[in-house]
């Protein structure tokens, strides 16, 4: 009887541990997208793309096709967007944060950018990776 109480409650201490840790990744991921939108609407692209992987194979995919690597990345931003009247002020709208494995989760929204050049609109789908104990953006498809 004992055995089977020391048992239960270590399955239950588990469930609850890997609830919290859930939680606190969709957390830390959605911190991670609030500093970028912060950047964004500051007009810092650099600081922006903090949240982007720093490797040759991060994969932006948009309406211009397969850009590989953060410093390719970067040039289409600042190609993109060049003024502030460009980069405006963003908002987001996440509809789904979902978990792959251990270390993933792909996020589900909608971005709207209000801006003096005329507002844009769009949604998109990111793949987050734990690296080194930091999430990162290592996918982009934004529409």
């Amino acid at each position: 009887m004992k055995k089977l109480i020391v048992l239960l409650f270590l399955i239950s201490t588990f469930n609850s541990f890997s609830q919290t840790t859930e939680k606190e990744d969709k957390d830390a991921i959605m911190a991670v997208l609030k500093a970028q939108r912060l950047a964004w609407s500051k007009n810092n692209i650099a600081e922006y793309m903090e949240g982007y992987w720093k490797s040759d194979s991060l994969k932006f995919y948009g309406s211009h096709g397969v850009t590989m690597g953060w410093e390719n990345t970067l040039e289409r931003y600042l190609k993109a967007y060049p003024t502030e009247d460009h980069t405006g002020k963003l908002s987001f709208k996440i509809n789904d944060i979902s978990k792959i494995s251990t270390d993933a989760y792909y996020v589900l929204g909608e971005y709207h950018i209000k801006r003096e050049v005329g507002n844009a609109d769009g949604i998109f789908m990111l793949v987050f990776k734990r690296i080194n104990g930091v999430w990162k953006i290592i996918a982009d498809t934004s529409c």
